[in-house]
């Protein structure tokens, strides 16, 4: 019961400016003698409660240690919670914990959160995440097995700067020792993640912005036209969101994207072979040939076993 009451206290605290110590009594009904005995508790435990003298006086908070509930409004201070509380379930990050403590000490009391966020770490090795934060706030090099767009495998050293989650996929972009530069690296590709003992200092240089995908003219593009199975017309919208959509009377789709050099875009073929007998290449011809070439390729290497 008292440790409630001592939590109580510092939360009314924290989101009132002065508080005497009859207030207090009154509402925990306890003495005054006991609001001084759990004051002086409070103090021992590292909160900054200061005493204010006077008629209107009492304790409070010590100005700076909270936060002033008018640079945020409820939105914000929701939406900040929700971020951090992805983050450090990520990374088991205690100073992010203390700060959405702190946050929702100026939050809505009785909030229905209305926003998720999953930031997916199945795609990394457990502790990939963890060393390469490690690394970015201790200035550790981190070491590891990486394979590349073209299958090679290769081992690395870098130098971390930060971490990106985006397009479903960790990212970690740092300076590559093994290639005396900048790289950006996708973790579900990189193996053995470990911590070296090797510290480095902060480049003098400004760190070079991430480089983003040059605009293609749509000249470059062209149309890839697939029909859709009605068993697979969830998986399909996953993949391509944004492509156009038809919808037929037996529940079937026909799909169309743009896709600049479709014949040398193996992500395409990925994505397309995945659904299996539940899509088909309409266009270009050139696409369901290769298409077909890859699935006959399949065919044999199952046949000569």
């Amino acid at each position: 019961m008292k440790l409630e009451r001592l939590v109580s206290i510092i939360y009314k605290l924290l989101n009132h400016e002065v508080l005497s110590a009859s207030t207090l009594a009154e509402e925990y009904q306890v003495s005054p003698r006991t609001i001084y005995r759990d004051i002086d508790v409070i103090c021992a435990a590292g909160f900054p409660v200061v005493s204010h003298q006077g008629m209107n006086g009492g304790y409070g908070i010590m100005d700076g240690y909270k936060m002033d509930k008018s640079l945020l409004g409820s939105y914000d201070v929701n939406s900040l919670i929700t971020v951090l509380t992805s983050l450090s379930t990520v990374f088991d990050d205690a100073r992010a914990q203390g700060t959405i403590e702190r946050l929702q000490t100026i939050g809505e009391e009785h909030h229905r959160p209305s926003l998720t966020v999953d930031l997916d770490t199945r795609r990394a090795e457990p502790d990939a995440l963890p060393h390469l934060r490690t690394g970015i706030i201790n200035y550790q090099v981190v070491q590891f097995d990486y394979i590349n767009a073209k299958n090679e495998r290769t081992t690395r050293e870098m130098e971390p700067v930060r971490l990106q989650f985006k397009y479903r996929s960790w990212y970690v972009y740092g300076f590559c020792r093994s290639r005396q530069d900048y790289r950006e690296f996708r973790l579900s590709r990189m193996m053995n993640v470990r911590l070296t003992n090797i510290h480095f200092d902060p480049r003098s240089v400004q760190y070079p912005e991430i480089a983003l995908p040059s605009s293609i003219s749509q000249d470059d593009m062209t149309d890839v036209i697939f029909l859709v199975k009605p068993e697979t017309l969830a998986e399909a919208i996953d993949y391509f969101p944004q492509a156009h959509k038809q919808f037929h009377e037996d529940g079937s789709m026909t799909m169309s994207i743009q896709v600049n050099t479709p014949l040398k875009a193996r992500w395409l073929y990925a994505y397309l072979l995945s659904f299996g007998s539940g899509a088909e290449i309409l266009e270009p011809i050139e696409l369901r040939d290769a298409i077909k070439q890859q699935l006959g390729d399949a065919l044999r290497l199952y046949d000569e076993s």
